[in-house]
């Protein structure tokens, strides 16, 4: 909904391709994050 407002106002606004980024930089950084947990913790 919010992405057709903002091409209603915009043509050039593409905002579910930033949305989309910043959705795969958070699960690219969760991986990370578990990775460092499982390698303190000592996971085997």
């Amino acid at each position: 909904m919010v992405h057709r407002v903002a091409q209603d106002e915009d043509f050039e606004n593409h905002l579910l391709m930033h949305a989309m980024g910043a959705n795969a930089a958070g699960q690219v950084a969760s991986v990370v994050a578990g990775g460092v947990l499982l390698a303190l913790m000592g996971a085997r």
